[in-house]
């Protein structure tokens, strides 16, 4: 068995995450709102750090977990969502805005979501 404080933890740290990501993304509509202004390019590096701190915790649950617990919500792409962090953190530099935007639109609200039922079921 494992700690499931320490899990919450993480888990209430990766919503909070997701919840900072979608208030700085809210203003943002198209690609071009992230590249066309130093005020884009900022929010589109606070989201990157955001998403590679998200991906971090998720591959710190499943070494903790030994990868028994995200495997019970099928909904998520958990190995994307990992993996996503691998992609930001060694080609920074080569960060597709668009790819960003979509992750942000597509995949955010409902990690989000289930991060709350997760956490809600270890209760």
């Amino acid at each position: 068995m494992y700690d499931k404080e320490l899990v919450r933890d993480i888990l209430n740290q990766i919503l909070d995450a997701t919840q900072k990501v979608i208030t700085r993304f809210t203003p943002i509509h198209t690609a071009e709102d992230f590249t066309n202004s130093p005020e884009g390019m900022e929010k589109l590096d606070a989201i990157c750090m955001q998403l590679m701190a998200i991906g971090e915790s998720l591959k710190s649950i499943d070494k903790i977990t030994n990868k028994t617990l995200l495997t019970n919500y099928p909904e998520i792409d958990w190995t994307g969502a990992k993996g996503l962090r691998d992609i930001i953190t060694h080609q920074y530099f080569d960060i597709d805005a668009e790819e960003i935007l979509l992750v942000c639109k597509k995949h955010i609200p409902p990690l989000s979501e289930t991060i709350k039922k997760i956490i809600s079921d270890l209760k």
